[in-house]
């Protein structure tokens, strides 16, 4: 009978967890944190069912995510600051993986812990994850590193930005650079004006544009090292979709507001996935794992945001 209730319990926090994820309340770092301490305190009972249903979740979200981007206004920006993307990008997923190996973290961890400080936060993550066919609970501790990260970028970068007096122009620049989740780049510029406002979002979002090359990347990579040992792996359709679906809304603007619908329907399902990939991880992950990789996130973290300050204020005008 206790067991019972435990299950009713905690299944009835789990359809609670769903509907917040949903609304158009529900935030990624509230549900992934809501799903992790379901599973840390009563157990999920249905993890055979929310582990089937993440992947497919997730691969149509991302493409979904599609309908939110303008491929013309998001290259521009990119193509104006292509030099130093290229750059901060290969430095900090070398720079990661080097931190990986010294604080001796999960390959798999380690590796979506520098996709997700390189490009755009946890939707770097849920893109790269599937590819390269990483477990459950790396991808779970690799995304609570960096959405810790997020929530103290938020309250942290405004001041900074004013004690080392930069403009509205390069503190949004500085903010793409250096946040994780274009949330957060969007909070920050709030706080600091409409014009680093604008930077912010635009330069990140042209930055999360990287997530389509480095996806195949990996993928190409991960089919090459499997060959010899016949594994089958994952190749990346979901960035084809992602593509497409951001090219019928770039050049057919009759489908700009279904676009638009597609698009939140679609973050909606991203917070579910989070939800979901919370709520799968075992009770003993934590304790395996310990903080090695927050070590190795938040280290990375403070090299990428002192280096591209110092960037930001000596080149940026």
């Amino acid at each position: 009978m206790l067991v019972d209730r435990n299950k009713l319990l905690t299944e009835i926090f789990l359809l609670i967890g769903i509907l917040y994820s949903l609304s158009p309340w529900g935030s990624s770092a509230a549900a992934l944190g809501f799903g992790v301490g379901i599973a840390i305190i009563l157990g999920n009972p249905l993890s055979e069912l929310t582990k089937k249903i993440t992947p497919k979740l997730l691969s149509f979200s991302i493409i979904g995510l599609g309908a939110g981007m303008n491929l013309v206004t998001v290259s521009q920006a990119g193509l104006s600051g292509l030099g130093y993307t290229v750059v901060s990008i290969s430095a900090t997923l070398f720079a990661g993986i080097l931190l990986g190996k010294f604080f001796d973290s999960d390959r798999e961890t380690s590796l979506l812990i520098s996709v997700g400080t390189a490009i755009c936060g946890g939707s770097a993550i849920a893109a790269i994850a599937p590819v390269i066919r990483a477990k459950s609970n790396s991808m779970t501790v690799a995304l609570v590193t960096v959405f810790i990260l997020n929530a103290i970028a938020l309250v942290v970068f405004p001041p900074i930005g004013h004690f080392f007096k930069l403009s509205q122009h390069q503190f949004g620049i500085w903010s793409a650079l250096a946040i994780h989740d274009t949330s957060s780049v969007v909070g920050a510029g709030l706080q600091y004006g409409a014009e680093a406002l604008q930077v912010g979002t635009t330069v990140k979002l042209a930055r999360a544009l990287w997530i389509v090359p480095l996806t195949i990347g990996f993928g190409f990579l991960q089919n090459k090292n499997a060959s010899d040992v016949k594994v089958k792996t994952k190749k990346p359709w979901f960035i084809l979709g992602f593509l497409v679906m951001a090219g019928v809304v770039t050049w057919i603007p009759e489908s700009q507001m279904m676009g638009s619908w597609v698009e939140f329907v679609a973050k909606r399902g991203l917070v579910l996935t989070f939800f979901f990939i919370g709520s799968n991880l075992s009770r003993d992950t934590f304790k395996q794992v310990g903080l090695r990789p927050f070590f190795q996130g938040f280290f990375l973290w403070i090299l990428v945001l002192s280096s591209t300050l110092i960037f930001v204020k000596l080149l940026v005008l």
